[in-house]
């Protein structure tokens, strides 16, 4: 465990390049930081690197790559080997703008990742110098105003060849899941850290491989995703369900689209920490799971159904 330092960035896919850019600068507040072809890096005031999120002009919607950052040097290689004795590595490449060489690999269902070590640390200009200087940027006091990127929620064909992956071979630890009647594993959490959970998969119900669910963004308090709400009203954003409290890791949220139709969630950073080292998942079941989210509020059919890329409405019909 601990080898892989944290979740880092992600590239997020959109049809729509400047109306995307334009939901994460003005609604969800994060600074733009620089470009390369026909992406946009951009990122969140709390985040001591460079790019939290990249923005990719594509001709739908989904998940690029996902990069994660190891621990140390060591780290880097021996997860290296671990992932290539797996048969899932791809190989080297250069890192985006201000990271190093990256090794690139897949998960099970597909997911392209990338994990590497160096790291050039944000060096904010004047006008975006925080008055404290343990912080790594100014509070931009702009639309939501993210502190971090919290987490990322795929959509898997297999949970458990997924969770399994992400156990085995780069140290992840299981902290809560929903196991159906049949003994099957229909929704995994996993963490790299003391949070509750950095990598989620879900079973895709459509069986259609290497799509996204969401990724998530944290806020300081609840208030603020009360708050958000109010600016997605004001701002015309679609707000997909919430504000309420998941039953799963007790997580305050709200959900919306942005305008590629990726799917994202507000979340309060304050959520549970997982400190035991002898953590055993919590198992959820059906019974617990169709009594609806913490406060018995019903999940909402299309967070079923909605994923990106999208698929045509008959795939994976027969799977239901």
């Amino acid at each position: 465990m601990h080898q892989v330092a944290h979740l880092a960035h992600i590239e997020l896919r959109t049809p729509v390049l400047e109306e995307s850019v334009a939901f994460f600068t003005n609604y969800l507040g994060l600074t733009v930081n620089g470009e390369s072809g026909d992406s946009v890096f951009l990122r969140a005031w709390d985040d001591y690197e460079n790019i939290t999120i990249k923005i990719t002009g594509h001709a739908t919607s989904g998940v690029g790559r996902t990069f994660l950052r190891a621990a140390s040097p060591g780290s880097l290689r021996d997860l290296v080997l671990r992932i290539e004795a797996t048969g899932r590595g791809i190989g080297w490449t250069d890192g985006d703008p201000g990271y190093g060489p990256t090794y690139l690999f897949r998960d099970p269902d597909g997911h392209k990742l990338g994990l590497y070590y160096e790291s050039a640390w944000f060096r904010p200009s004047d006008e975006l110098r925080p008055a404290l200087k343990n912080q790594a940027q100014a509070y931009p006091a702009r639309g939501v105003s993210v502190r971090r990127l919290d987490h990322i929620n795929y959509l898997g064909v297999d949970v458990e060849a997924n969770r399994d992956f992400l156990r085995d071979t780069l140290g992840a630890l299981v902290t809560e899941q929903i196991v159906l009647d049949d003994g099957s594993v229909a929704g995994s959490w996993t963490t790299f850290t003391n949070k509750g959970y950095d990598v989620v998969y879900t079973r895709d119900r459509t069986g259609t491989r290497g799509r996204l669910h969401h990724i998530a963004f944290a806020t300081d308090t609840r208030e603020d995703i009360l708050k958000a709400a109010d600016i997605a009203l004001e701002q015309g954003v679609f707000i997909e369900t919430g504000p309420h409290k998941h039953a799963i890791q007790q997580t305050f949220f709200l959900y919306v689209y942005e305008p590629g139709g990726n799917r994202i969630e507000l979340c309060n950073a304050g959520a549970r920490l997982v400190l035991a080292p002898d953590w055993q998942p919590v198992d959820w079941t059906e019974a617990e799971r169709a009594k609806g989210q913490a406060w018995g509020l019903q999940t909402i059919a299309s967070f079923h159904t909605h994923g990106t890329p999208p698929v045509p409405a008959h795939v994976g019909e027969e799977a239901k």
